[in-house]
């Protein structure tokens, strides 16, 4: 048996949010098996917000979730963190309504889970498994999942820009691959954009310290820390998009210029055909394909 997981103490970091531009504090807290993933306003008394595909509300350049009255938003990164790092259970305390974004990747979110330790509980995990394949197409992007033994991604993005016109890359999602290769990427935006998206009310918080800034020709604020940067981040959403459906994935995602919307919608689709998944309780010798940490105390 494969156990669910929650984290040994409570640990809390500052930051502000994206969109909102608001300074927010989020306290991660050890929460009981099968209390899943959730989202606490502690601004609105305690209101929990479950981080379930099915109460995603908004898709505008990030990922929202709303439920009883309470939202919140830029929930995609820290939870890729969580499930690439194999955290089943967690309260996860907002002061305000968004996500901190941190430097605009998700390293600060592993650098908070290794600091707060993992603690294994009595209750059995239970891991999707994907039995055949399912697909979403919406004009010129697509995105599907395949049956596999093991969690894998792999994502092509095309943008008109010199440096985007085309990068690849597939990579089975462990705990060490998402924290190596995966985590450290940041998000990105276009300088051409930012006055529309700022009128729009969105990226109110984004700075050259929290995002890849792309002017016409090259990158204007730094170097990137990797040479296809860009899809690793895409990657990176498409694992905190798709740990809303629930639990922890075996299967192949192919993902051809995806994004929010794109990776959502496949999670709700893959839900609602009741044929095409089923629960399972991995072995152990699986626990390495949904990232179990190498250290974890009982």
């Amino acid at each position: 048996m494969t156990s669910q997981r929650t984290l040994r103490r409570s640990i809390t970091c500052a930051g502000i949010g994206l969109h909102s531009g608001h300074r927010v504090t989020l306290t991660l807290r050890p929460a009981p098996a099968d209390y899943g993933i959730r989202f606490r306003r502690a601004d609105l008394g305690g209101l929990e917000i479950p981080a379930r595909v099915e109460h995603v509300a908004s898709l505008n350049y990030a990922t929202g979730l709303s439920f009883a009255g309470a939202s919140v938003e830029t929930v995609e990164h820290l939870l890729a963190a969580l499930v690439s790092q194999g955290v089943d259970n967690v309260a996860i305390e907002l002061t305000t309504p968004e996500v901190p974004i941190m430097d605009g990747s998700a390293a600060p979110f592993v650098y908070l889970l290794q600091e707060a330790g993992i603690k294994k509980l009595s209750a059995p995990r239970r891991f999707l498994k994907v039995l055949r394949p399912v697909s979403i197409a919406r004009g010129d992007k697509h995105i599907a999942i395949y049956p596999a033994d093991e969690f894998r991604i792999s994502y092509t993005i095309s943008f008109d820009h010199p440096l985007l016109r085309h990068q690849s890359r597939s990579i089975v999602v462990t705990a060490d691959s998402f924290a190596e290769e995966l985590a450290p990427a940041r998000t990105f935006g276009f300088l051409k954009d930012l006055e529309m998206l700022r009128q729009q009310g969105l990226t109110l918080g984004g700075s050259l310290d929290n995002a890849v800034v792309l002017g016409e020709t090259g990158v204007l604020n730094n170097t990137l820390r990797f040479e296809d940067e860009f899809v690793r981040h895409k990657i990176l959403d498409a694992i905190g998009d798709l740990a809303l459906i629930g639990a922890p994935i075996i299967g192949h995602v192919v993902a051809h210029r995806g994004g929010h919307a794109l990776h959502t919608a496949l999670g709700t689709a893959l839900l609602e055909q009741r044929d095409a998944w089923t629960y399972v309780e991995a072995p152990q010798a699986a626990t390495d394909v949904v990232g179990v940490p190498v250290t974890v105390t009982s």
